[in-house]
């Protein structure tokens, strides 16, 4: 079943300009659907997304979850990262080696995690890092409850993050404690107390 518009985070970006790179995803995913001659019904049925949603992220209109990028990106036949970047500025790497200087990393904001793609340049992988501010403090502010077919490790660089789940109770993490999960049931996180809530992920392909 498609997923519908609801799917998606609703583009918050007034007055932050950080929030321009999310926009390149638009374009990109235009020019790799118009590549394979596909129509937005096609793209539609090979990654599980709405023709409507889809039309509406290569416009610009809305802002993918790092989740629902995910499930584009296995569509595509193609990794997150190889999904994200410019074809024309990728690197031909010889070794598997990449580095993330701190404070750098790809941004792709989603309105409630505040998200930087770590190792960008490094293609075809098959795991994908991501650094993320949980800004979120509330289930409320969540529009959908996202899920991906994904397995996801996770683990609290600074603060508290709450996990809520539709099939657990929510479940508290703090400074140094990690998880691994299947992320095919909803849930959300949300960040607790004055400190700021960071979180390193990694997805599987």
């Amino acid at each position: 079943m498609n997923v519908d518009l609801e799917d998606f985070q609703s583009n918050r970006r007034q007055g932050n300009p950080a929030s321009n790179k999310s926009d390149e995803i638009g374009p990109r995913l235009h020019q790799l659907r118009k590549g394979r001659g596909w129509t937005l019904q096609v793209a539609s049925k090979a990654s599980g997304i709405s023709a409507s949603a889809f039309s509406k992220i290569e416009r610009g209109e809305l802002s993918p979850t790092i989740s629902t990028i995910q499930r584009i990106a296995r569509g595509f036949e193609m990794d997150v990262l190889s999904l994200l970047a410019d074809p024309e500025t990728q690197p031909t790497l010889l070794g598997r080696r990449s580095v993330t200087r701190a404070e750098e990393g790809k941004p792709h904001l989603s309105g409630n995690c505040d998200n930087k793609l770590l190792c960008a340049d490094l293609k075809n992988k098959r795991i994908t890092p991501i650094k993320t501010r949980v800004v979120a403090r509330d289930v409320e502010e969540y529009d959908v409850w996202p899920k991906t077919d994904a397995e996801i490790f996770m683990t609290i660089l600074s603060g508290t993050v709450v996990v809520h789940s539709k099939i657990y109770e929510p479940l508290e993490l703090h400074e140094g404690d990690s998880m691994y999960y299947d992320a095919s049931a909803e849930h959300v996180w949300t960040r607790k107390g004055p400190e700021e809530a960071v979180v390193l992920w990694v997805l599987t392909s």
